[in-house]
């Protein structure tokens, strides 16, 4: 059946599914991201990085950074705090969302995957109220599973009835078929409606499986119709469905022991001594092999072997006087905190929340107890959120430690202002903006009494103006004055020159009028931004030496919220730890007190057989 992992997958993958039903445009553009905060939290999304996206999300919401993708980042808040087992919040984020604004079939699929994670942590109304939720048909995959979960959520709650009347119409030759009349069997033994059940638990157990899931089932299915007709008083019958048990499967200790008791049921002891004496040979940490232990010496004593059964019963409470002193001191390190550390000793910590796996046990003498612990969905639960919380303090203890670098980054840019201070000011200082402003103002001002006199000659070029100088120049030579032919034509000459000058100096007078406004226009707009500049420059140099002690507080006042958070953190640690040692001690006790009830009943029955044995001693003298 699916796992944790893709559940949260496919409910993360809805969680990118939504912006594309929001837009109501077309589904197959590209999703635009337009705050470059936003795009920070995806980056580290998507590398799996859950940590520092959640931070950053949680900081770019909080500062309002995302008004572009706010019901995306929502949405996406959602699954993470999902990672994390913050189903309550995520929850209310998700029927926020999800009421009316969009898509009916993502709205659908959402609450069934909410429903599947409630399941699993055991809040079984509010599974079945987010069932309720789902307006229209699954796809067909998940359709089935939706009815497999409600009907498994009717089982656990007791209602037998009802989820067999919700699984009696499963249509289709699939897995979830299979699984569907496990689970009516399962509901019809529990009702005690056994001989119903049979048959479709002998279905399941003959059936030809395709995969080792399937595999299991059947053996599952085996497994639990032999034990219900055992109880039911049939233990013939039990034998053909627990013989079909696999012997190195997961359900095989169980099948045996089942095995032996049929036989012992039916005064068949020889028989039934076949899988007990394979039995004994296992795990003793397994409950099937601890009752073998009991039930080897009990069947040599039903066959008036007396010494063997003695022998037996004396290794048995041997073994299980071993095995309790070992599980003593599993407890005792357990309790000691030690034992939860080793856990995480060795792991970088960089992944967290519900992707997390432990890919390898500590070792120690604890570690073949940890199977059936991690075999538990609490314990495994407890062990995340332990993890989870260990890699929060770590996490804040590094910026703890980073309190001093950006306390002495602080210092470097305020010595820093402090240096370049005297020499922006000696600057400032020698720029006289307010005097450039005069001599614009002065400068437009000499232009329109050109422009009004139309003073073509003032605009003139430095060659021209020269020009200008030379021709007035030989106009006042005196020898031109005088009353000779070449005079007058040298004077000709000098008009006809002045006048070319002067006719193209009037041509170029508008042009030249134009460009020195648009010139003069420019100017004006760099000293308007130079007066805005400066103004901006003042009030950076009021406003620096408030803003450095303004982020000098916040530096300052960091290290005692950090250490006000970690001693929190440090708290839930503890309670955590609590919560895993109290799973664990109870466990390993409930093993403990099994072990200590066989010994007593080990040694009422040696008891018993030295009884026997004094009394026919007695007799024979």
């Amino acid at each position: 059946m699916p796992s944790g992992r893709s559940i949260l997958s496919h409910l993360l993958f809805l969680v990118f599914l939504t912006p594309v039903a929001l837009g109501a445009t077309s589904s197959k553009e590209p999703i635009v991201v337009q705050d470059p905060q936003y795009g920070e939290v995806l980056f580290y999304f998507y590398q799996e990085d859950y940590f520092p996206a959640l931070v950053r999300l949680l900081a770019a919401r909080k500062q309002e950074q995302l008004t572009n993708h706010a019901d995306e980042a929502e949405l996406l808040l959602g699954g993470m705090y999902l990672s994390y087992g913050h189903h309550l919040e995520a929850a209310e984020i998700f029927e926020r969302l999800l009421a009316n604004n969009v898509d009916g079939d993502v709205r659908d699929r959402t609450w069934f995957f909410l429903a599947k994670i409630w399941y699993q942590r055991g809040y079984l109304v509010k599974a079945r109220e987010a069932l309720s939720y789902i307006q229209n048909d699954l796809p067909d995959n998940l359709q089935r599973e939706a009815l497999m979960l409600d009907a498994q959520i009717l089982i656990d709650a007791g209602e037998y009835d009802a989820a067999v009347a919700k699984l009696r119409n499963w249509k289709g030759r699939t897995e979830w078929a299979s699984y569907a009349k496990f689970n009516i069997g399962v509901a019809l033994v529990r009702s005690g409606r056994v001989d119903e059940a049979a048959a479709l638990l002998n279905e399941l157990g003959e059936m030809d499986p395709f995969n080792e899931e399937l595999t299991s089932l059947r053996d599952k299915a085996n497994l639990a119709l032999g034990y219900a007709l055992l109880q039911d008083g049939q233990p013939y019958a039990a034998k053909s469905p627990l013989q079909r048990v696999r012997l190195e499967g997961p359900f095989s200790n169980k099948a045996l022991l089942g095995v032996g008791w049929a036989d012992a049921e039916m005064d068949n002891f020889n028989r039934a001594l076949v899988p007990w004496m394979e039995l004994r040979g296992r795990d003793l940490l397994d409950s099937a092999v601890q009752e073998s232990m009991l039930a080897i010496p009990y069947a040599m004593a039903k066959l008036d072997s007396i010494s063997q059964a003695a022998d037996h019963y004396l290794n048995a409470i041997e073994a299980f006087y071993e095995e309790s002193n070992r599980l003593d001191s599993t407890i005792n390190h357990i309790e000691s905190g030690e034992f939860f550390d080793e856990f995480i000793a060795n792991d970088p910590l960089d992944g967290t929340g519900w992707y997390w796996r432990l890919e390898e046990l500590p070792e120690g003498p604890e570690a073949r107890y940890l199977f059936h612990l991690l075999a538990t969905h609490e314990f495994q639960e407890g062990l995340k959120n332990y993890r989870d919380l260990s890699y929060l303090y770590r996490n804040l203890d590094t910026w703890q430690q980073n309190i001093d670098v950006y306390a002495n980054m602080l210092e470097t840019r305020i010595e820093a202002y402090a240096e370049r201070l005297p020499r922006v000011e000696e600057s400032l200082a020698s720029a006289d903006i307010d005097g450039m402003v005069a001599r614009k103002l002065e400068f437009d001002s000499t232009l329109n009494n050109i422009e009004e006199s139309h003073d073509w000659l003032a605009l003139a070029t430095k060659s021209e103006f020269d020009m200008w100088g030379e021709i007035t120049g030989l106009e006042s030579t005196p020898v031109l004055r005088e009353e000779i032919p070449e005079a007058a034509e040298v004077g000709d000459k000098i008009d006809l020159i002045k006048g070319v000058l002067q006719w193209q100096l009037e041509r170029d007078f508008k042009d030249r009028l134009w460009r020195i406004r648009r010139d003069l226009r420019q100017t004006g707009a760099a000293l308007v931004e130079t007066q805005r500049s400066r103004r901006q420059i003042d009030q950076t140099m009021r406003q620096e030496p408030l803003r450095f002690d303004g982020l000098s507080d916040r530096v300052q006042s960091l290290s005692p919220r950090i250490e006000s958070i970690k001693m929190r953190v440090e708290d839930a640690l503890s309670r955590q730890r609590g919560f895993l040692q109290s799973i664990a001690t109870g466990e390993l006790q409930a093993q403990k007190d099994r072990l200590d009830i066989y010994t007593i009943q080990a040694r009422f029955a040696l008891a018993a057989i030295y009884d026997i044995a004094a009394t026919a001693g007695e007799e024979s003298e």
